[in-house]
């Protein structure tokens, strides 16, 4: 998911920012705009922060909240989507989830394995 921010609020603007800084984008190429005023843009999927109750996030918020939110925002878009889009079969999608678990599984591993080399490396320099 790529994200850009355009808020009025620089203090929400910095802390959208620390939640998901892993996930900034430009605007050009963000799947998902984050703002703080209900501006709808036709362009890019909106998702606005606010106090009102038509805002699709309520302040104040934790960073597990923001990225549940997030995902459901993202997840209507695609489902809307899929509804235009002909209809792939149901082993296509298997595949595509087996896959994603098994890339998954593969990053964890791959961290582990790090994790482990630099912990002798770590206790071969300190003897």
């Amino acid at each position: 998911m790529k994200v850009a921010i355009q808020c009025d609020s620089p203090l929400l603007q910095r802390s959208l920012e620390l939640f998901l800084k892993g996930h900034l984008s430009s605007l050009r190429q963000c799947d998902i705009l984050i703002r703080d005023k209900d501006i709808r843009d036709d362009d890019h999927l909106t998702f606005v922060i606010g106090v009102a109750s038509n805002a699709d996030l309520v302040k104040p918020f934790s960073k597990a909240q923001l990225l549940h939110a997030l995902n459901q925002k993202m997840e209507a878009q695609k489902s809307t989507l899929a509804k235009s889009e002909p209809e792939v079969s149901t082993s296509e999608k298997e595949e595509s989830v087996s896959f994603d678990i098994l890339q998954g599984h593969i990053e964890k591993l791959t961290r582990e394995y790090q994790a482990n080399i630099l912990k002798a490396i770590r206790a071969f320099y300190e003897k």
